[in-house]
């Protein structure tokens, strides 16, 4: 016989008087969640119930229905319709959908309440996304959706750049196999075979995290920081075509610049124009680069301008800031926390007030007829203009025995100096970066590279010893004895002339460098006190108290401390020898101990582009093995050697890290006499034959001797 199938009945559905509902204690609802009473009821007065309430009729004490019904499923909606009611936008009558279930029944209403709550299934955090596009692709704007859905506008613009990743992505997504961090860094880029080509690369990597996503996407693109992109702006750089990557969902600093080249060629034809502009003041020659190396213009010599004074209305200006400085300083010296508008108006002086420090420079108008100006951008991407630098075959033509300066008058000046109407000479350019091959073995350190981290290390022992009076003392007194008592050969990490030790090698970031700008600092300001007389500057001199000629002293020995590393010449030529490059470090190390220099304190770290995009994969390994242990070398050890020097940097920051050339050899006794044993390299350069690392195709040249 067959079985006969129970056949279900559903409770009927009718529309109650909303005065005829009433909450019912059987509802399991207690805590609130999710979206708020206020925001239920503006979104069903914008799309009416869209759900109907689960009531159940009150009985009276003989068990007799009455009228009035009780509500143990959809308690929030009541009470935003109750809501609507009391703002008298919906009538004490109007008609409520309900379903009605029997008195008698036996589910009870509790169970009622939970299964409703338990039953309902979330929506998928992709149905969203997508929903959302379909409304804009429906004509509705950003603020629109927000505006219905009761979210912020930046919530909106998150959820439509999701939908907006490679479709393949987000099957992924939807699939379980990605999750929503990682499915967020994907939108930095709107390129979906390039979102693509990086999810593929990831499989073979145990390392998924987002912000390597976010690295791999943006590696080949420019920072919003970068000086040139500051310099160009972001608007003149998008309207011109050029696309901005940005990030959603995290602090990105203004985004990335996409189009490398375009942002070059703006940023040249900006420099260009900024230049001719400077060419009309009547300068002989400008020279235009994105940036100059440290010491570009020490064979030069710098023309004495005169400071342009402030005119009245621009005194009475500076002298109003500063009163206004003082008292706001004064006013708030005690309180732990300055207020907001308070902390930036004082941000505000601050920032008028550097103006009137940079004062521009009068020049005589025959001096400025032979001499030029470099063009650059600053490292914060205002332009840069450094004028008045003569070159040795422009200066003033001989007149008997006695030179032509600037600033003479009468007629035989005026008349040696007069030079026909010139159009100044334009020249553009600038350095290249290297490019230096990937290798899978220890090779030796590429010698270029060593002269630049020593470059740093070198001016970071600069910056210490005019620090540190009694040690240039030491250190002078030291080179005197030997040039007295034993006529040292060459290779001693001070030259007791003194001769300025130059840079032929240098990295980027050197003149930036916080010792760069100590030691420019302090150049500029000794020089501002010191006599252009040698008579005057003798009695200056003698006037000074100890202190201070220490000081003077201690500065200008400072520019002979010379901690290059340098290729030596092995067979007897004219420059250093390799036992003087050896001995030149040693005693650079005696000294580095003897003022306590840090690198790190002075402010260097690796970096890509300082070390780690420049020495093979085992050495980067090697540094991240010293720093951070074996498991984190192990994390970044399958990655290409440009996506493992970046990581590199990310794990060594804050760590302390230092390549050999700039740490400091243990203390020993240093020998200051030729030695008769064979010469032997550095450590950091004898880790095999030859210098196989080595990118440069052309020699070194002597760095100091």
């Amino acid at each position: 016989m067959a079985k006969v199938v129970q056949k279900i009945t559903l409770s009927a559905s009718r529309d109650i008087p909303f005065n005829k509902l009433a909450l019912s204690q059987s509802n399991i609802r207690r805590l609130k969640a999710g979206v708020s009473i206020e925001d239920l009821a503006e979104d069903i007065a914008q799309r009416g119930l869209l759900q109907s309430l689960n009531v159940r009729p009150l009985l009276n004490t003989e068990g007799v229905e009455t009228d009035t019904f009780e509500i143990p499923a959809g308690g929030r909606r009541y009470r935003a319709l109750e809501r609507l009611v009391k703002q008298k936008r919906l009538a004490k009558t109007a008609p409520i959908p309900c379903i009605v279930r029997s008195p008698i029944a036996d589910i009870s209403a509790e169970e009622d309440s939970l299964a409703e709550n338990l039953q309902r299934v979330a929506l998928h955090p992709l149905d969203q996304f997508r929903a959302f596009k379909i409304l804009r692709d429906q004509g509705a704007g950003e603020e629109e959706i927000a505006a219905r859905f009761f979210v912020a506008t930046a919530v909106v613009k998150q959820r439509l750049r999701l939908a907006s990743v490679s479709e393949k992505l987000l099957g992924i997504y939807a699939e379980d196999g990605m999750t929503l961090e990682q499915l967020m860094a994907f939108t930095v880029t709107s390129d979906h075979a390039r979102q693509e080509q990086v999810w593929e690369a990831l499989q073979q990597s145990y390392n998924k995290e987002p912000y390597l996503i976010r690295r791999q996407l943006t590696e080949s693109a420019v920072r919003a920081s970068d000086r040139r992109a500051q310099f160009v702006g972001l608007d003149a750089y998008e309207a011109t075509g050029g696309v901005v990557l940005r990030d959603l969902f995290e602090e990105d600093g203004g985004g990335w610049l996409q189009d490398v080249a375009l942002l070059d060629r703006l940023a040249t034809e900006k420099l260009a124009a900024e230049a001719e502009k400077i060419g009309a003041e009547g300068w002989k020659w400008i020279e235009v680069a994105v940036d100059f190396q440290y010491g570009h213009a020490r064979h030069l010599r710098r023309l004495d301008g005169v400071e342009v004074e402030l005119t009245p209305d621009e005194q009475a200006t500076f002298d109003a800031l500063t009163a206004e400085q003082a008292k706001l300083e004064s006013e708030y010296e005690g309180a732990d926390e300055l207020p907001d508008e308070v902390d930036a108006r004082l941000g505000e002086i601050e920032e008028a007030l550097a103006a009137f420090d940079s004062r521009p420079v009068r020049y005589e108008p025959a001096a400025i007829a032979r001499a030029g100006v470099f063009v650059s951008i600053a490292a914060d991407g205002h332009l840069a203009a450094d004028r008045g630098y003569v070159r040795p075959e422009d200066e003033p033509m001989q007149v008997g025995s006695e030179d032509l300066q600037e600033g003479e008058t009468g007629g035989a000046a005026e008349t040696a100096f007069a030079t026909p109407a010139q159009r100044t000479v334009i020249t553009i350019g600038g350095d290249q970066p290297e490019d230096d091959g990937d290798d899978d073995t220890i090779k030796p350190l590429p010698e270029r590279l060593v002269s630049e981290l020593t470059a740093h290390r070198t001016l970071a022992l600069r910056d210490a010893v005019a620090n540190n009076p009694q040690v240039a003392f030491t250190a002078l007194l030291h080179k005197l004895w030997l040039d007295t008592f034993q006529h040292s050969a060459p290779g001693a990490s001070l030259e007791a002339s003194v001769r300025h030790v130059f840079f032929p090698a240098q990295s980027t970031d050197l003149k930036d460098s916080p010792s760069a700008k100590a030691v420019a600092d302090r150049h500029e300001a000794w020089k501002a006190e010191l006599s252009k007389e040698d008579d005057a500057l003798w009695d200056w001199l003698a006037s000074l108290d100890d202190a201070r000629r220490a000081a003077l002293l201690a500065h200008c020995v400072s520019f002979g401390v010379n901690a290059l590393y340098e290729k030596g010449d092995r067979y007897g030529g004219p420059g250093v020898s390799a036992h003087g490059v050896q001995q030149r470090i040693a005693q650079a190390d005696r000294l580095a101990r003897a003022v306590g220099l840090d690198m790190v304190e002075a402010g260097w770290r690796p970096t890509v582009d300082n070390y780690l995009g420049r020495v093979t994969k085992p050495r980067i390994l090697e540094a991240v093995r010293e720093a951070k242990g074996d498991q984190a070398a192990q994390l970044i050890d399958h990655l290409k050697k440009a996506e493992m020097a970046k990581e590199a940097e990310r794990l060594l920051e804050g760590t302390g890290w230092l390549p050999a050339p700039l740490r400091i050899a243990d203390s020993g006794d240093v020998s200051d006499t030729p030695a008769e044993s064979a010469e032997e390299l550095p450590a950091f350069l004898a880790a095999g034959e030859g210098d196989a690392a080595t990118d440069e195709s052309e020699p070194h040249p002597i760095a100091a001797e």
